[in-house]
């Protein structure tokens, strides 16, 4: 490390949270050992942050969209619903989940541990979804599906936010596409332990294959929360699994990369931030760009009975929808590593929605079986570049933290208005 790099790293520890020194903390900070020390910072974080983040995610989508799976069983039949009435319920679930993203962020902004906070609401959901098995009519999966939204809208904007406390602007981006890509994988191998669940479990203890596909997902979700709580960070000062060196490091890099500590001023409230984002007029611009977005690709939301109209049966549906979102998967991490690479934002995210055009435009142009399912994967591409959008709100109104946790979560609070 250079004179003037050694300056400069010192000159951050100023605005840096206390926490207990020794002789690592020093050395880490100030010797020639300080790449390699982070480098190993973001190694540790990469293997226990990113796959639990990822993990929670596919669970989470697993979770939402397991109705879309159960539909094609007969839960329509069973529970008497009309067409009107199950589109109903797809919808239901946003009027709790968007609003709620805004005063969630708010309180993750505001409580010293959000491992704990993150991983009580993916508790909730699970048993939430868990419940949904046990309904009987259409009242009783309207307030599963009304109450699951609550927990869920602390997840994804949560997480996010979580990411931009850790990760410098040049790491990010891919982050949040290794972390979107829990969606596109649940999409996929939800679809495969969807179809093996259906398949199988039918009249075992004389219950519908349906109400086992939710028992079953309900469960796996309310086990990981448990250990979520463990596994993922709290803040940069106060995270358990790191020692006092590694915690100070995390500090003084991310004030350096943007010119100022992340941390917000004492005399900040939580209601300070959402004033000073709400005024912000980017946080307007990305509000609506991420609504336009969701918009033209709400289609997830009938994405099993899309394919379904390739007229194969179940099984082979639920097969045939897993390789589009693979695909998409593999374009997500692609994009967002180019996206660091080049410091780039906007292109990364608008050149995909016009092969999300093309694809409309190929499933409105034919009935060929072939050229339908080329469709799907042109379509499911659309979220390489919405994955990028809160990375880019967190590049784009980066301090305070305060300010920067509210826009998040209004950004894509109102976005998933274009789900509903």
């Amino acid at each position: 490390m250079s004179i003037q790099e050694k300056k400069k790293s010192e000159s951050f520890t100023e605005n840096v949270v206390p926490v207990p020194n020794d002789d690592d903390d020093f050395r880490l900070l100030n010797a020639d050992a300080r790449k390699a020390a982070e480098r190993a910072l973001v190694r540790k974080l990469d293997c226990r942050l990113m796959p639990t983040a990822v993990v929670i995610y596919l669970l989470n989508y697993i979770d939402r969209v397991a109705i879309t799976a159960a539909r094609l069983q007969g839960l329509e039949q069973d529970l008497g619903l009309t067409t009107v009435q199950y589109e109903t319920i797809l919808a239901i679930l946003y009027v709790t989940y968007c609003p709620a993203q805004i005063p969630s962020n708010m309180i993750l902004s505001y409580i010293s541990r959000p491992s704990l906070y993150i991983g009580a609401c993916v508790i909730g959901w699970g048993l939430t979804s868990a419940l949904t098995g046990v309904t009987t009519n259409y009242s009783g999966i309207m307030a599963c599906r009304v109450f699951i939204g609550l927990p869920e809208a602390a997840f994804y904007p949560g997480v996010m936010y979580l990411l931009s406390r850790w990760y410098t602007r040049k790491e990010l981006a891919v982050r949040s596409a290794w972390f979107y890509c829990g969606l596109l994988i649940s999409n996929a191998f939800g679809s495969l332990i969807a179809a093996g669940i259906l398949a199988k479990m039918q009249g075992v203890l004389g219950l519908a294959a349906w109400r086992w596909l939710f028992y079953i997902e309900g469960a796996i979700t309310m086990s990981f929360g448990f250990m979520t709580m463990w596994l993922l960070p709290d803040y940069p000062h106060n995270t358990r699994w790191l020692n006092a060196a590694e915690c100070r490091l995390a500090q003084v890099r991310l004030a350096e990369d943007a010119g100022e500590a992340d941390r917000d001023s004492d005399d900040l409230t939580i209601y300070d931030g959402l004033w000073m984002a709400i005024k912000d007029p980017k946080t307007i611009i990305f509000m609506f760009m991420s609504c336009s977005q969701l918009l033209g690709l709400s289609y997830i939301n009938f994405f099993p009975t899309l394919t379904a109209t390739l007229g194969f049966d179940n099984t082979i549906t639920f097969l045939m929808a897993a390789p589009p979102w693979i695909f998409a998967s593999a374009c997500c991490v692609l994009n967002a590593w180019h996206a660091d690479k080049s410091g780039e934002r906007f292109f990364h995210i608008t050149s995909w929605w016009w092969v999300v055009i093309i694809g409309y435009i190929v499933s409105l142009s034919t009935m060929a079986t072939g050229g339908r399912y080329f469709s799907l994967f042109l379509m499911t591409t659309g979220y390489c570049g919405f994955a990028l959008t809160l990375t880019w709100v967190s590049n784009a109104i980066p301090r305070p933290p305060a300010k920067r946790a509210v826009a998040m979560g209004l950004v894509n609070g109102f976005g998933n208005l274009g789900n509903m």
